[in-house]
């Protein structure tokens, strides 16, 4: 029997709104996507089994440029997200709609499963649990992420409301207290090098309470800045929260650095990433959010500034230490000047035409051609000049 939740069957369709008025209703209760998904499977019976079998056309997410809308005003800045443009009318009968649709109702079963289980998975866990169910039709990670996203497209819902969990890899460090909902507290003043992990569960990081003295908050693109800003004690000499998902950053260190930004409005988001295009495409991330977030693309946006490194601070460096741009470099370079997420941002791109002219590319660590302490000096001079974009 269907769940006593009554969901409209045309709500299991890709109709995206503004993120504005959808993005709130995302996390719904397991009974519910439950529901939802038995709705689905409902509908998908009675249309065999009518008098004129068919098979339901599902809309899923279409990722193309063209399908993408970039926003202004939202309340913690701008985002990217699909618009209804990017719906995808995907048919079994379809040339490559076969393979889409069984992807998804795949994946819907295994969902289904957890959720009764009352269990969550991460997406590696899922794409090895696929791989050995359906090996012919999920082949990598990216497919299997893909197809995530076309349910939580379908379905109206979080990745999260699926059971599915991204495995983290962000720490933090610094002067914040962190006090979860039974009452255990962490002082991120107290840790190592290593600082204090950032748990993958989502409903936990909801859940959290925060306290800092800070003034800015810190994002740092790779591990070994952070480790060596925390076994350093920078924050002991400069009132910051330092946070780093080693990287792209994932969707708990996303959610982490605005549940913490939302404690502290007002305090300034500097990020610290190389000078290259990857280090600006991190910056995008956490700022204006990812197409492949799909629906949940601008849930945990912030408005995060560019402190370092910059084009102005080439000079600080041995030109020796300035590497080549590889063929990677040029590509991502374009993709970034030709984006709707840079389209006002004249700044940017003077930084990204400024590497594309010199054909090169600067990582961080290069400041340690100063010494090993310069690194904290350079931070700090930078934020009390306020040089940052």
């Amino acid at each position: 029997m269907l769940l006593a939740y009554h969901f409209e069957l045309q709500h299991c369709n890709f109709g995206m709104l503004s993120p504005v008025k959808n993005i709130t209703k995302l996390h719904i209760a397991s009974e519910q996507v439950r529901a939802r998904i038995e709705v689905l499977a409902k509908h998908f019976l009675e249309s065999l089994n009518s008098p004129n079998p068919s098979i339901s056309i599902l809309s899923l997410v279409c990722r193309t440029t063209e399908s993408t809308q970039f926003q202004e005003g939202f309340s913690t800045g701008s985002f990217t997200y699909l618009s209804r443009a990017a719906q995808q009318k995907k048919s079994f009968t379809q040339l490559n709609g076969m393979r889409s649709f069984v992807k998804v109702w795949k994946l819907m079963q295994i969902v289904y499963e957890l959720l009764q289980l009352g269990k969550k998975a991460t997406q590696r866990e899922l794409y090895y649990r696929l791989l050995a169910d359906s090996p012919d039709y999920f082949r990598s990670q990216q497919q299997v992420n893909d197809t995530i996203q076309d349910l939580v497209a379908l379905l109206k819902c979080s990745r999260y409301s699926l059971g599915i969990i991204a495995s983290s890899k962000g720490a933090v460090v610094g002067r914040l207290l962190i006090e979860d909902e039974s009452g255990e507290v962490v002082d991120c003043t107290r840790l190592g090098p290593s600082g204090h992990i950032i748990t993958a569960d989502l409903g936990f990081l909801e859940g959290l309470r925060f306290r800092s003295d800070a003034r800015y908050i810190l994002v740092v693109e790779k591990d070994a800045i952070f480790q060596r800003l925390s076994e350093d004690r920078y924050f002991q000499s400069f009132p910051a929260i330092i946070l780093t998902a080693k990287g792209y950053p994932d969707l708990a260190s996303r959610v982490m650095l605005y549940r913490i930004c939302k404690a502290f409005p007002g305090m300034p988001i500097l990020a610290l990433v190389d000078w290259n295009p990857a280090g600006l495409a991190i910056i995008c991330t956490y700022k204006f959010g990812s197409t492949r977030m799909g629906l949940e693309a601008p849930r945990y946006v912030c408005d995060v500034k560019w402190l370092g490194l910059r084009g102005e601070d080439i000079e600080l460096l041995p030109k020796e230490a300035l590497i080549e741009f590889s063929h990677k470099d040029h590509q991502l370079a374009r993709s970034l000047l030709a984006s709707k997420m840079l389209e006002n941002r004249e700044a940017y791109k003077l930084e990204v035409g400024k590497m594309m002219e010199m054909s090169k590319r600067a990582e961080i660590e290069a400041l340690y051609a100063h010494g090993y302490d310069f690194l904290g000096h350079y931070i700090t001079q930078k934020i009390l000049r306020l040089q940052y974009i």
